[in-house]
C-alpha cells in the first residue's frame, strides 16, 4: 500500500482528524517545493519503518508525509503537476467562483462558469483513481472527451437560467429572485457533482483496485469504483453549492442591516463571505469520506468474494 494510503489510513479514520490533516496538507507552501524535495521526501517515506499502527511522532516524517500528500498521486506515484496539486485548489478556484457568483451578463456567466469548471474537471482528472484499466488503451482520450462535453454542458446549464431572461427580457421581481437568487447555488453545486461523474465514468464502468490492509491487491471492483465516485461527487457539490448559497444568504441580511451602503462595498463584503465560506469547507469537503476508502466484503462482486477471506478491502477514493 502506498505511503499516502497508509497514512490516511492511520491518521484519518475520524472526519475531525481529517479535517485537521487536510487543514495542514492544503498549505499553499507546499506548491514551492521542487521535485527533488519531493522524491527525498518519499524515499523518507519508503525508509523509514513507520507502521500502519504507530502515531506520527517525528517532525521531519510528519513534513515528509504532508509533501507527499500535497504532491504525490497514491496510484501511480508520480508527482502531480503544480496547477493541479490540491494545495493549488484554493486559490485557483476562488477567483473562478467569484466571477462566477456576480451579477453579469450571461455571456460573461458562461465564460466564468466554463473556466471553472475546465478547471475543477483537469483537477478530478489528476487526482482521480489512477488504478482504472481500459483494454483498448484508450482511457485517457475517453476522459477527455467527456470531460469537454461535460465542461460544456455544466458551463451552459449554469448559464442557461440567464440567458433564456435576457433572451425574453423577464425583469419582474420574481424572475430576478429565481434566476439571481434560487437557482445559481443548486445548479452550481449539481454541476460540480457532475463534471466528477462525467469525468471518473470510467471508474464505475470498467472497475478499480481493492487491497487487502497489507496493501495486497485482490482485484478490481465496479462496486468500489462506483462508491469512490458517487463520495467523490457528493462531496464536491456540497462544496460549491455552499459557497454559493451561503453567502448569498448572508448578503440578504448585510442589504437589509444596509451597512454597506455602496455597491462596491457590497461587493466586497460578498468577496469576502465567499473566500470565507470556500476557506472553511474545502478542508471539510475533502475529508467528508476516508481517503482510504472501505467497502465490506459482501458488497463486492462474486470474482473477488472468492478470491479472499478479509471482511474489509481498501481503495484509493480519489478526490
Amino acid at each position: 500500500m502506498d505511503a499516502n494510503l497508509r497514512l490516511w489510513r492511520s491518521e484519518g479514520p475520524s472526519f475531525w482528524q481529517r479535517l485537521l490533516l487536510w487543514a495542514d496538507v492544503l498549505d499553499p507552501l507546499h506548491l514551492l517545493k521542487s521535485a527533488d524535495e519531493i522524491r527525498k521526501a518519499r524515499l523518507l517515506l519508503e525508509n523509514s519503518k513507520k507502521t500502519q499502527s504507530e502515531p506520527i511522532q517525528n517532525h521531519q516524517t510528519k513534513q515528509a508525509f504532508l509533501l507527499s500528500l500535497a504532491s504525490v498521486h497514491p496510484d501511480t506515484g508520480k508527482i502531480i503537476p503544480v496547477f493541479f496539486r490540491p494545495p493549488a485548489f484554493l486559490p485557483v478556484t476562488l477567483p473562478l467562483v467569484i466571477s462566477s457568483s456576480l451579477q453579469l451578463q450571461a455571456k460573461q456567466i458562461f465564460l466564468c462558469q466554463f473556466a471553472f469548471h475546465a478547471y475543477t474537471t483537469g483537477f478530478t482528472l489528476f487526482n482521480g483513481n489512477g488504478t482504472t484499466k481500459d483494454q483498448e488503451n484508450s482511457l485517457h482520450q475517453k476522459q477527455i472527451l467527456l470531460g469537454v462535453g461535460a465542461v460544456s454542458y455544466a458551463a451552459l446549464l449554469g448559464a442557461f437560467p440567464f440567458i433564456f431572461m435576457d433572451r425574453y427580457t423577464l425583469k419582474s421581481p420574481i424572475t430576478q429572485l429565481i434566476v439571481k437568487r434560487l437557482l445559481p447555488a443548486p445548479l452550481f453545486g449539481l454541476m460540480s457533482a457532475f463534471t466528477v461523474v462525467a469525468v471518473r465514468s470510467p471508474e464505475f464502468e470498467n472497475g478499480i483496485e481493492v487491497m487487502d490492509r497489507n496493501g495486497k491487491v485482490v482485484g478490481v471492483s465496479q462496486k468500489a469504483g462506483e462508491k469512490a465516485v458517487k463520495e467523490t461527487a457528493l462531496s464536491r457539490g456540497i462544496l460549491f453549492g455552499t459557497a454559493f448559497f451561503l453567502p448569498a444568504a448572508l448578503m440578504h441580511f448585510v442589504e437589509r442591516a444596509n451597512t454597506a451602503r455602496t455597491p462596491r462595498a457590497l461587493a466586497s463584503v460578498k468577496m469576502l463571505l465567499i473566500t470565507a465560506v470556500l476557506a472553511g469547507m474545502l478542508p471539510a469537503s475533502f475529508g467528508m469520506f476516508p481517503q482510504c476508502g472501505e467497502i465490506k466484503r459482501e458488497e463486492l462482486e462474486a470474482e473477488i468474494l472468492s478470491s479472499t477471506e478479509e471482511t474489509v478491502l481498501f481503495y484509493n477514493r480519489g478526490i
